[in-house]
């Protein structure tokens, strides 16, 4: 049996199937056992030759059972294959579309970003020209009434005291006169007088000229004392004496935010008092002005439809125009102070988020 599976390994090597086996087993039957022996011995001999045949065909056999399992193996293979490309296939289609809408979704947002970057571009433009319209408008302003206050002080305010001069000189004149004309020269000096006074605290108010010639601090002081006797609210100041070394503007606008801060105490607050001070920390000029009055709600007084609300802005106006900061701090029935802080110099930047005032 041996021999039998020699010749079947053999015929695999030689590339043999089982049916050329068989055919070749059937020859070999056909040529050599049946013509030479008897039937009983055929018959035996058969027997023999088919187990030989059946030993011979075993390797084959085994071989095509091994290749037939491996085919299923393979098959099987492939079929898990073919259902993972599919299912890869379906994922790379649901990835591309998913980078496709992200792609859409980005150029959506770098389109988003342009146009915002061009608004705030253009924002901070118009934001620019404003201002600086706003401070063209600031400037013609202060020089008019500085001329205003010059003319009415050089010129109607000497012309006016001439005439009470000369009435003066008119009246002595006419002691020999009736009673009833020097009584009306003597009504005439008093309206020249009153004249007079409402000319020199008209200049006052438009430019007062002691602001050019002495300096902030007594500027002050001189329009506190005026306050004061008008309105009966008291006011007290605190300035350091080097904020006279500051340049005109700045002074100019502090002056104009304790005039405009006190014209509004007197005019809404109820106020009986006053507080302003002046300080001096690290090269910032911080201001405050604080009353005892009613207070006022301070969300919305970024709208101009009242004449405070004006007078608000032009405050902030004026301070952010020289690099500072303005704020408000109220409430109903409460104190009100109004904080300021500017640099000694326009060299200085400064910042909201660098300042601490209410």
């Amino acid at each position: 049996m041996e021999s039998a599976r020699e010749l079947g390994t053999q015929a695999i090597s030689m590339g043999q199937e089982t049916l050329d086996l068989a055919r070749i087993h059937e020859i070999a039957l056909i040529s050599l056992v049946l013509p030479s022996y008897s039937k009983t011995t055929s018959n035996s001999m058969m027997g023999r030759a088919g187990l030989f045949f059946a030993e011979a065909i075993t390797p084959i056999e085994q071989t095509h059972r091994g290749a037939r399992e491996a085919n299923v193996r393979l098959n099987q293979v492939v079929k898990d294959l073919s259902e993972r490309t599919l299912e890869l296939a379906e994922s790379v289609e649901e990835l591309k579309q998913e980078i496709d809408q992200r792609q859409a979704v980005e150029a959506c947002l770098r389109d988003s970003q342009h146009t915002t970057s061009k608004l705030l571009a253009k924002s901070r433009q118009m934001q620019e020209e404003l201002r600086d319209l706003s401070r063209q408008l600031l400037t013609a302003q202060e020089e008019e009434r500085r001329k205003i206050s010059r003319e009415l002080h050089d010129v109607i305010a000497q012309t006016l005291t001439s005439i009470n001069v000369r009435l003066a000189a008119l009246k002595v004149e006419s002691k020999a006169s009736t009673q009833e004309l020097h009584e009306k020269i003597a009504a005439t000096q008093r309206l020249v007088e009153q004249s007079v006074e409402i000319v020199h605290r008209f200049a006052r108010e438009l430019r007062p000229s002691v602001l050019d010639d002495l300096g902030l601090i007594p500027a002050l002081q001189a329009y506190m004392k005026a306050y004061t006797e008008d309105t009966g609210v008291r006011v007290s100041l605190k300035a350091f004496a080097d904020i006279e070394l500051c340049d005109s503007d700045r002074r100019t606008t502090l002056y104009r935010i304790v005039q405009e801060a006190l014209t509004n105490v007197a005019r809404h607050a109820k106020a009986s008092r006053a507080d302003v001070s002046i300080q001096n920390h690290d090269g910032i000029i911080r201001m405050k002005i604080v009353d005892d009055g009613q207070g006022f709600e301070v969300a919305g007084t970024s709208s101009a439809k009242k004449t405070n609300r004006l007078g608000l802005l032009g405050m902030r106006e004026r301070v952010e125009m020289i690099g500072g900061v303005f704020c408000i701090e109220s409430g109903l029935g409460k104190p009100t102070t109004v904080a300021v802080e500017i640099p000694t110099s326009n060299s200085e930047d400064m910042r909201q988020s660098d300042l601490n005032l209410c």
